[in-house]
């Protein structure tokens, strides 16, 4: 071999090399990455390692269409193990270091103030699927979870309307969201009349697992006379307890009735639902709900996790409703760029699960219906009673008076919180 034909297959080969390595590096430039940002482990796994599963889910279903704009999707999945910090640094991770253009996470509402700074510092974008207490709104973070107004409220006026409810135990883990709703809740049940001495409020830590004392008190502040219900925002894992401890001391759904706002199927999964049929929740989204859309995603979702005995619940109907929006904002900005993606969601309407659709209001929250759900021998719930329209989600209370006069609005004034009174907008968030 002569050394020109040497060196010309030594080009020949560089170049293919070249173009080799120039192909990979724009088929990666060219998936788009989606964060999850859920965890996997400790004492928040139960319920949110379905919701890393089914954005797995709608990630692949959406590849099947073809991606968006032509690009396929690739799921980033990091585990910020129920560990809060761990939450932020997660965060960086996924927008700095793997270069995600969304991410759909976060259950607790401690675990989504971790992370706001950092969405807000490096201007990307979080779907956050749970519902909450309000008192927020950011431009990078997109609720599609219930307000208070879209779940808590709706709840005690049906406890006060159907089931004649006079006192009440306000139970719930020790952290942002509990304590907030309770806050409003207290409020709203001063504000209809009902006496101080007749809210019961009670708080216990992540993961507790003794509740022998508490559901003993509960008996007791039931045993004055009047109707009494437990509104519960117990989270996490404690609820399998809680539930078992009921069962145990023989406190029935007749007596003392628990609305639970985030207890759904997966929970009850777990649990032997015997002792708690006729005990209720709060959602804007059952799995027994009969519509052509939901049969269609229970059956997609149990042939994707290859199992019939697998749940579906709010916050992954959530999670649908959420990716949808970003689809739709992704195709109608022609980019993934936040700034772009950001401005066209507001307005935008896709279809939820139980034959209606949902819109992107202004104020970043969502438009749903609220159902209430009785608790079924299966593990299921059969709906009895849900609002006739859809409710426009709030995020701020009209019942906290720092709040009352307070509005969100990112498309005309561009703020989070606007003072209706002093016409002044104090920033992202309360």
């Amino acid at each position: 071999m002569n050394t020109v034909t040497f060196k010309a297959k030594t080009l020949f080969k560089a170049g293919i090399a070249s173009l080799l390595l120039s192909t990979a590096a724009f088929a990666q430039e060219e998936t788009i990455k989606v964060g999850v940002l859920h965890s996997l482990s400790g004492t928040m796994a139960i319920s949110e390692t379905t919701l890393k599963d089914v954005m797995l889910m709608l990630i692949d279903e959406q590849n099947k269409k073809g991606g968006i704009n032509g690009k396929m999707l690739e799921a980033v999945v990091v585990d910020p193990a129920s560990d809060w910090p761990l939450f932020a640094e997660k965060a960086r991770e996924l927008i700095e270091a793997n270069d995600v253009d969304v991410v759909f996470g976060c259950w607790t509402s401690v675990s989504r103030k971790s992370v706001l700074p950092v969405f807000e510092e490096l201007n990307s974008i979080l779907f956050y699927p749970v519902q909450y207490e309000g008192e927020e709104s950011q431009r990078n973070v997109f609720y599609t979870g219930a307000a208070p107004n879209q779940q808590a409220i709706p709840a005690v006026d049906y406890l006060m309307a159907e089931e004649g409810v006079e006192r009440w135990v306000l139970a719930g883990t020790d952290y942002v969201y509990p304590r907030t709703t309770n806050k409003i809740l207290e409020a709203y049940l001063i504000g209809k009349g009902v006496a101080p001495e007749d809210i019961m409020i009670n708080y216990t830590p992540f993961g507790h697992s003794d509740w022998q004392t508490i559901v003993s008190d509960i008996k007791t502040f039931g045993s004055a006379g009047k109707k009494t219900a437990v509104v519960s925002t117990i989270n996490g894992d404690a609820n399998v307890p809680f539930y078992k401890e009921l069962g145990n001391q023989g406190v029935s759904a007749e007596d003392i009735p628990v609305v639970a706002f985030s207890v759904g199927e997966e929970e009850l999964a777990g649990l032997d639902t015997t002792p708690l049929v006729g005990h209720l929740a709060a959602w804007n989204y059952f799995m027994s709900v009969d519509t052509p859309e939901n049969a269609e995603f229970i059956e997609t979702w149990q042939t994707f996790i290859g199992s019939e005995e697998r749940v579906t619940n709010d916050p992954m109907e959530a999670h649908y409703i959420g990716f949808n929006m970003w689809v739709k904002a992704v195709e109608a900005a022609g980019t993934t760029e936040a700034d772009a993606v950001i401005d066209a969601l507001p307005g935008i309407e896709v279809p939820n699960l139980t034959g209606g659709t949902s819109v992107m209001l202004a104020n970043h929250h969502i438009t749903k219906p609220v159902l209430v759900g009785e608790i079924q021998d299966d593990g299921q719930f059969d709906v009895v009673w849900e609002t006739e329209g859809l409710v426009e989600g709030d995020a701020w209370s009209d019942f906290l008076p720092e709040s009352a006069v307070l509005t969100s609005d990112w498309v005309e004034l561009k703020c989070g919180n606007y003072n209706t009174e002093t016409k002044t907008c104090g920033g992202a968030s309360n």
